[in-house]
């Protein structure tokens, strides 16, 4: 089963949940989808620091 963190209700659900351009995912595990907004954060700032 798949999981993703939903943005229009700020938290993971399965497959079935929202349509997919209001998610964020698919993630492995519940856990993964609980943190997508702390890892985007995490990525778009990895991201940023490398560019200058």
């Amino acid at each position: 089963m798949s999981w993703y963190y939903c943005l229009e209700h700020k938290k993971s659900e399965p497959e079935d949940g929202c349509a997919n351009s209001e998610r964020m995912g698919p993630y492995v595990t519940q856990g993964e989808a609980d943190r997508a907004i702390e890892h985007a954060a995490q990525r778009n700032a990895a991201f940023d620091a490398d560019e200058d």
